[in-house]
């Protein structure tokens, strides 16, 4: 049996921190304007009324209102509805 950890490269190795990515907001919830709803890489979800997209695909509010989840041709979409 050895005595000494692995000296090398891979013991070294410490992983990056998560993103953070994923939805802020759950279906229904108010949200004010300018509130990120999701944080995301590509288009995963799609913005509907009420939403605008960032230069990082995140996608936000433009409207205050409540969030609305739905699907649309098999791809989630995302709106606020106005009160």
């Amino acid at each position: 049996m050895s005595t000494h950890k692995a000296g090398g490269k891979a013991s070294q190795h410490v992983s990056p921190a998560g993103k953070r990515l994923g939805p802020k907001v759950s279906d229904g919830e108010k949200v004010s304007k300018g509130q990120i709803l999701i944080r995301q890489r590509g288009t995963k979800f799609a913005k509907g009324k009420g939403v605008k997209e960032g230069r990082d695909h995140s996608l936000y509010s433009v409207s205050e209102g409540k969030a609305k989840y739905s699907k649309k041709v098999g791809k989630q979409v995302i709106s606020v509805i106005a009160k």
